[in-house]
Formats: structure tokens, sequence, C-alpha cells
């Protein structure tokens, strides 16, 4: 595990401290090839639409709503991301966000390593099965 793994994810961790979401707060960070952070991102809800404590509340609402970490920094990246790497907190990628990082260019994903929740088990099943076809390499490493 390089020391650059462990800053990009202490980073990826602060920033997750950004999104007003009480239950779970999410950080992304992408770094090209030379260790330069390219773009940041945090769990939320679009720009513009009402943050009210209410929505993050209300599960069926949040998650109709919520832009992920990743899905953001994507997005307001303003470069190439081929061959980039995205450092996640608090834990991977959804499946629909590993779809995005693939289509983005993005090579590979840096994440802690958590037990497996039953609640997104399947889900990140099969973020890891997309990842793998399309040969982005995911690094779920030990993170105190």
């Amino acid at each position: 595990m390089a020391d650059w793994d462990i800053r990009f994810l202490e980073l990826a961790k602060h920033i997750a401290s950004w999104s007003k979401d009480p239950s779970t707060q999410v950080g992304a960070v992408i770094v090209d090839k030379k260790k330069r952070v390219v773009s940041v991102g945090y769990n939320g809800f679009a720009q513009g639409v009402k943050d009210s404590p209410e929505r993050y509340e209300n599960r069926d609402i949040k998650y109709k709503i919520v832009v992920h970490a990743e899905r953001n920094a994507i997005i307001f990246a303003k470069q190439n991301l081929e061959d980039c790497t995205i450092y996640t907190w608090p834990f991977q990628p959804c499946s629909v966000c590993a779809g995005m990082i693939i289509q983005s260019g993005i090579k590979r994903i840096v994440a802690p390593k958590i037990e497996k929740t039953e609640r997104w088990y399947d889900d990140m099943a099969l973020a890891c099965e997309t990842l793998e076809e399309a040969e982005v390499k995911l690094d779920l490493i030990d993170f105190v």
C-alpha cells in the first residue's frame, strides 16, 4: 500500500464530511498519473435542489435524487480522465458509478476494505464483475 494511496483516501474521507446526508457521507478524489488532484466530489442533491433534512430522512426520495460522490467528481472534472485513479470513501463504488468510471476512462479505483454488508452486497458484487470485465483495477486496502 503506497503512502499516496493513504493520503488520497484521507482526502476522500475529509471531502465526504462535506455531505449533508446524515446517514452516509461519501467522498471521491480523482488523481492523474502525476498524483495531481483532478477533481473531487461528495454525495448530495443536485445544484439548486432543496437540501432539506426531511428529504435526507426519507430514503425513497433521497435515493432517487442524490448524486453520488463518484458521479459528482466525474461531472466536475475539467479534463480527460483517461488512466486516472479514483479514491472513494467509505466504500467502493456502486454498480452504476462503476459504469460511469469505466466510461470515463479511469483505470484504477482505491477504496477501503470493509466487511460486505447485506444491504449492498449484490450491487458491490455486480460492480466488481463489470470492473473486472472492463479491466479497471479495484484495490481494496486495509485502512484504519
